[in-house]
């Protein structure tokens, strides 16, 4: 068995004899969330009474000039807090929490003021009042279970420092004065035994449900907003779709210089040696000109080559249905087109669906060695689905520097997926979702 770890490498899963409910109480995860759990109380006080107490002060001095940059320093020391938990929990529970956007201004006042408007810091502050009193009651819970349960697992282990220390029989049960219940002979100890075995097996469960709410927490008041996590991925994908722009002008470019255009220069350079031989070898005159009109058509057919990469005329025209079907003739295997659309989405999005299925069949006419392949499209609710496969060896990744990585990176940038099924020996399944905008 292969997992993958945190960085993305892949190692053997480590095999385990005990099933999970028996060897949880002495787990390293374990642990460190219960570590977690009794760290959070103390940094908890100083939070609560950071937040509370420097904004109640700058409250009353909001009638003069300090009010306002003190409780923004409130603000900025919150948020500070915030930094650190975000790192405790990164250490402790295994959670990466990403930092929400700093403040950026250039002068004072106007940090001031972004600090004050900005709802990550109010958001900060409400965790620092909030997680008070969820840290109490999570450090009361966690401690007393742990502490209950293997302390009764170990009961006979320290039995014997009652009669030989207090005088006493054993842990006593019940008593009122007169008649005292004592947990001392052999029956009585095992069943303490057995009571805190079921409590130790289920104290490290409690623990992790106590450290899933401190997770809920963190990423819903110290991480990005959905609002910055969006702007994010769109900047990102902004660069994705520049890149790719600049990488086809760029083949358009390289395509127009070493193929049409270097035709077209050496076809200028025969009609003129033609010219020259007119009046004085008609003959070699009359080859050279019919050998440049052999190259005004290869000329042609890569300029139209060209403009099919570009934005094909038949797409504009027709639509998706006989673009593909245009493109599956082109394939050096059989291909069987299905299309099955109650309309036409939007030219951007027809053209990178376009672009997609002329992309996996020349995967398909290169790499695959299939003898047949098919195309099926259609759409599913709000999104336009393609589903390109074939009979060929497999193996094909969407891992980074292949070709399908880049198709996915396109995608991407307009909230598509890739989805890649290729196992060794085949057959190969390429499925792309594209959001549907009629």
């Amino acid at each position: 068995m292969i997992m993958e770890t945190e960085y993305g490498q892949r190692r053997p899963a480590r095999q385990h004899f005990l099933p999970p409910a028996l060897r949880a109480p002495l787990e390293a995860r374990t642990f460190r969330e219960f570590g977690y759990l009794l760290l959070s109380l103390p940094i908890s006080i100083v939070m609560f009474t950071w937040a509370v107490v420097m904004v109640s002060l700058s409250a009353g001095l909001l009638i003069t000039f300090l009010g306002i940059p003190l409780l923004a320093a409130a603000l900025v020391g919150c948020r500070g807090f915030g930094a650190m938990e975000r790192s405790r929990a990164r250490a402790l529970l295994g959670v990466d929490v990403p930092a929400p956007q700093p403040v950026r201004a250039k002068s004072g006042m106007a940090w001031v003021g972004a600090v004050l408007k900005s709802g990550v810091s109010w958001r900060h502050l409400l965790y620092s009042v909030l997680h008070f009193p969820w840290a109490v009651f999570s450090f009361v819970v966690s401690l007393s279970l742990w502490v209950y349960g293997w302390g009764l697992l170990s009961y006979p282990l320290w039995q014997w420092v009652f009669p030989m220390y207090t005088g006493q029989d054993g842990l006593q049960l019940y008593g009122d004065g007169t008649h005292n219940f004592y947990l001392d002979s052999p029956f009585e100890i095992t069943v303490t035994v057995l009571v805190g075995l079921v409590v130790t097996l289920v104290v490290p469960w409690i623990i992790r449900g106590l450290a899933y709410v401190d997770r809920g927490l963190l990423f819903g008041l110290l991480g990005p907003s959905r609002l910055e996590e969006r702007v994010v991925e769109l900047e990102s994908d902004r660069g994705v779709v520049v890149d790719a722009s600049a990488a086809d002008l760029r083949r358009i470019e390289r395509d127009l210089h070493d193929g049409a255009q270097a035709r077209l220069v050496a076809l200028a350079m025969d009609l003129g040696l033609a010219k020259e031989k007119l009046t004085e070898d008609p003959q070699a005159a009359a080859r050279m000109v019919d050998s440049a009109h052999g190259e005004v058509k290869v000329a042609l057919q890569e300029l139209r080559d060209l403009a099919r990469g570009i934005h094909p005329a038949v797409l504009t025209d027709r639509g998706l249905d006989a673009a593909l079907s245009a493109v599956a003739s082109r394939c050096t295997v059989p291909v069987q087109v299905e299309v099955d659309l109650p309309g036409r989405p939007v030219p951007a999005i027809e053209g990178i669906a376009y672009f997609t299925v002329s992309e996996l069949l020349q995967n398909v006419s290169k790499h695959s060695g299939a003898s047949r392949a098919g195309v099926d499209v259609w759409r599913a609710q709000d999104r336009l689905m393609l589903q390109v496969t074939d009979n060929g060896r497999g193996g094909a990744t969407a891992d980074g520097g292949s070709g399908l990585a880049g198709l996915a990176e396109r995608l991407d940038a307009v909230d598509g997926i890739l989805v890649v099924d290729s196992p060794r020996g085949g057959p190969t399944t390429v499925t792309a979702e594209l959001p549907w905008r009629a």
